[in-house]
């Protein structure tokens, strides 16, 4: 026997508000030591970049004293970052990349 006293509510589909994630950028500083060459290798192999990209990228780190060399999310920047460093370090060059939150 059916009741009347009974209001059925239909359920509400709540979706999940899903934030975009915080992007970081890995900057290339200018050092007195690192060879300009080694620099851009380290672009070309650990950032993918092309020649003439990377080329420029190390040139504005050498005229202004730092680069953003890419924008991404802060896992990745900071294994590049590491990457990076670790090279320089391997092959004995003070080569610095920071990676900061974008603003």
């Amino acid at each position: 026997m059916p009741r009347d006293d009974i209001a059925l509510k239909p359920k509400q589909i709540v979706k999940p508000k899903l934030e975009k994630p915080k992007l970081y950028k890995v900057i290339l500083f200018n050092d007195d030591y690192t060879p300009r060459e080694f620099v851009v290798l380290v672009l070309k192999v650990v950032f993918r970049m092309g020649a003439d990209i990377s080329q420029r990228v190390m040139m504005t780190a050498h005229k202004l004293g730092s680069s953003v060399v890419v924008v991404c999310t802060k896992d990745i920047a900071e294994t590049k970052v590491k990457e990076a460093m670790d090279l320089a370090k391997d092959a004995g060059f003070p080569l610095m990349f920071k990676a900061e939150p974008e603003e």
